[in-house]
């Protein structure tokens, strides 16, 4: 059940993400009918979310760890750039499935985005999750 609400919290920050970030977009694929409805967006998020869970439990802590003088010596701020380049690598795996999430450029559209995300996980994790 926590994992099941892990995915919600990433999808629900997304979502905020690629509402407030113009360079962040994310939505179904279907050529066949370009329309959008409600059940494949939600689905979108929720399959976005779950790559997003799956590429910070793989990799974030190796890279946090690889950068952490540099981290150290920013005083915490290169810890974005972690977070960027991890939203862009999700951007990336996420396009070999059929959905549509894309971020444009890594230096503002990424870095805020991962910031946006940051931020509301963490309020959500902090009202939802029991510890």
């Amino acid at each position: 059940m926590n994992v099941v609400l892990r995915v919600i919290i990433n999808a629900a920050a997304l979502w905020v993400a690629a509402w407030l970030v113009p360079g962040i977009t994310i939505g179904p694929r279907d050529a066949v009918n370009p329309e959008w409805n409600t059940a494949a967006e939600i689905a979108t998020y929720l399959f976005v979310g779950l790559v997003f869970g799956v590429v910070n439990v793989l990799l974030r802590w190796i890279l946090h760890l690889l950068a952490m003088p540099i981290t150290c010596l920013t005083l915490g701020l290169f810890a974005l750039v972690v977070n960027a380049a991890l939203l862009m690598l999700t951007s990336a795996i996420a396009n070999l499935f059929p959905v549509d999430f894309h971020v444009d450029a890594f230096f503002w559209d990424a870095i805020l985005g991962s910031l946006i995300i940051s931020i509301v996980s963490a309020i959500l994790n902090r009202v939802l999750v029991r510890r």
